[in-house]
C-alpha cells in the first residue's frame, strides 16, 4: 500500500503530526507540505491523507484549495483528514470548516490532533493576539499521541 500525507504548516505543528503519523502507518508512506509542493499526482497512491492546523479558525488556503480542486480524485481514495487545533471546545467545528462536506462524508479517517503555540515562532502580532486573546504567557504543546495512533488504525481498518 503506498499512502500519501498531504499537509501544510505554519509554525510546524501540522509537520509534527504528520511524520508521527506516518510513522505509524504500515507501506510506503510519503509526506509532502504543500507550502513547497509543485502539482502533486494522486495516481500513484491507494491512500491519501490531508491535513494542516487552524489558525484564526480556518485551515491553511492551500490545504482548502487542493481539497476543492481534487475532490473527485479523493473521494475515489482510502483518504484521511486532520487538523491539528489547540482550541478543544471549537475543534470539531473548525474540523467541519476545514474540508468539503463530501470528503468528511467518505473519508475512513478523521483526526484532530491538538496542538502547538511555539510563541517564540510567531511574529509579534501573533504573539501579542496569542496573550491577549488567548491568555498564553508561554508556549505550549498539546499534541494527542492516542488521536494519531486511532487515526492510522482507522485508516488501515484494524481495530484499536
Amino acid at each position: 500500500m503506498k499512502t500519501l500525507i498531504l499537509y501544510a504548516t505554519k509554525h510546524g505543528c501540522a509537520e509534527k503530526c504528520a511524520a508521527k503519523l506516518g510513522g505509524h502507518l504500515g507501506g510506503e508512506v510519503t509526506a509532502v507540505n504543500l507550502n513547497d509542493a509543485g502539482p502533486v499526482d494522486l495516481g500513484d497512491y491507494d491512500t491519501v491523507v490531508i491535513g494542516g492546523s487552524i489558525y484564526a479558525g480556518k485551515i491553511q488556503s492551500k490545504v482548502k484549495a487542493f481539497c476543492e480542486r481534487n475532490i473527485e480524485a479523493l473521494k475515489a481514495k482510502r483518504l484521511g483528514l486532520f487538523i491539528c487545533c489547540l482550541l478543544e471546545k471549537q475543534a470539531q467545528q473548525e474540523f467541519e470548516a476545514a474540508f468539503p462536506a463530501e470528503l468528511i462524508k467518505s473519508a475512513a479517517a478523521r483526526g484532530i490532533f491538538g496542538g502547538e503555540a511555539s510563541l517564540d515562532q510567531m511574529t509579534w502580532i501573533e504573539r501579542f493576539l496569542m496573550k491577549k486573546v488567548g491568555k498564553m504567557t508561554e508556549s505550549v504543546s498539546r499534541i494527542d499521541e492516542n488521536a494519531i495512533l486511532q487515526f492510522a488504525r482507522d485508516l488501515e481498518g484494524r481495530a484499536g
